[in-house]
């Protein structure tokens, strides 16, 4: 269950990638004070350390190890039904689980409601919900730099275990790699920690020292020139906006009614220029009813640009896409197959949970 990596950016003239933080049991691969809005401003470092004891013991019983065939994560408990939020990539094929709580006893029974992969979340439901203590998540748009952060979850198949960090950087946009059976993820508004996050921490909780969920550890960075070993110190984490958003469609409607996500219309892929480099992305097929199709583009195009930023691959247009909102107009230049070049103006629509672009 781990993911392999995807390019990401260049760090220390070093290249970085993502991979997920699910542990797969054949081979587990590395993967790569200010507090949240109502924590106590802990200036002591015995009351700060009496802090994180209290956030620990408090958090801790809502986070569950999710085991399927192939490998395990984390899971955060939603409701007092049942309902587990994790990442699409925890779950992958799998339709039953078997989930594990940090109270201990025998493993519980649970099943898919719903994935979403495109934004790299689930929810699963365990058959017995008897003592299940949901988590409290938080705003996540509060967060600033530098508050302090916890990351909880069965890191290597650890129960409950615990790393600390702060919020480094907020706002970034980060694309998954693609596998079988999964089209790959772009998260939006992604939370980058320093918090350490390992195989088997994906689905897990990121919280503040008010005791509240603000993230979902889902990915962290690698060093392809040093053998694909871990990047310290960079982590990524879906924000608790977004899981709840997605988390109370798949409870409502047993599936996501509402992607939040801009898109074409469009089926493309990457085109390769006489270099061998990416050069564009070619349109293979044109949904009759997207904004593309009404804005005159046709097979055959190549996107070249969107707003003025070159998208010479599907990952960068994907990502630009995850900017924008259903209903924004983007100004889109495309390269006829006659070698010819037009902008048109596109409004875009909503992202099916199905297709790419």
């Amino acid at each position: 269950m781990g993911r392999p990596s995807a390019p990401l950016a260049l760090l220390a003239a070093a290249a970085v990638t993502l991979t997920g933080c699910s542990a797969d049991t054949q081979s587990p691969r590395p993967v790569a004070a200010t507090t949240a809005a109502g924590s106590p401003a802990v200036t002591d470092p015995v009351a700060l350390e009496s802090a994180y004891e209290k956030v620990i013991a408090g958090v801790l019983p809502s986070i569950v190890q999710i085991n399927t065939e192939s490998g395990l994560g984390s899971g955060v408990v939603y409701d007092t039904s049942g309902h587990i939020v994790t990442n699409a990539h925890v779950v992958g094929d799998a339709r039953r689980f078997q989930v594990s709580l940090a109270s201990g006893g025998a493993p519980r029974q649970a099943r898919l409601v719903a994935s979403f992969p495109l934004g790299d979340l689930a929810v699963i439901k365990v058959d017995d919900p008897s003592g299940l203590r949901p988590a409290t998540f938080g705003d996540s748009s509060k967060l600033r730099v530098g508050q302090i952060v916890l990351a909880m979850g069965n890191p290597l198949g650890l129960g409950s275990s615990v790393t600390d960090g702060i919020v480094s950087a907020l706002g970034r946009t980060v694309t998954e790699p693609s596998e079988a059976g999964s089209p790959g993820a772009t998260i939006t508004n992604a939370i980058q920690t320093s918090a350490a996050i390992n195989p088997g921490n994906s689905g897990g909780a990121l919280v503040n020292l008010a005791g509240e969920v603000i993230g979902i550890p889902t990915l962290a960075a690698t060093v392809p020139e040093l053998g694909g070993g871990a990047a310290p110190g960079i982590g990524f984490a879906i924000p608790s906006n977004t899981a709840t958003d997605i988390a109370g469609q798949i409870v409502k409607s047993g599936e996501v009614t509402n992607t939040r996500r801009a898109a074409l219309g469009v089926t493309v892929r990457t085109l390769a220029g006489p270099d061998g480099r990416p050069s564009g992305v070619g349109v293979v097929e044109v949904s009759p009813d997207g904004g593309a199709a009404r804005a005159g583009i046709q097979p055959g195009d190549v996107i070249v640009s969107i707003n003025g930023t070159e998208v010479p691959t599907t990952q960068a247009l994907s990502e630009l896409l995850a900017t924008l909102d259903p209903g924004d107009e983007a100004k889109v230049e495309v390269l006829r197959s006659d070698g010819s070049t037009t902008t048109v103006t596109v409004t875009l629509g909503e992202l099916s949970t199905d297709p790419p672009g």
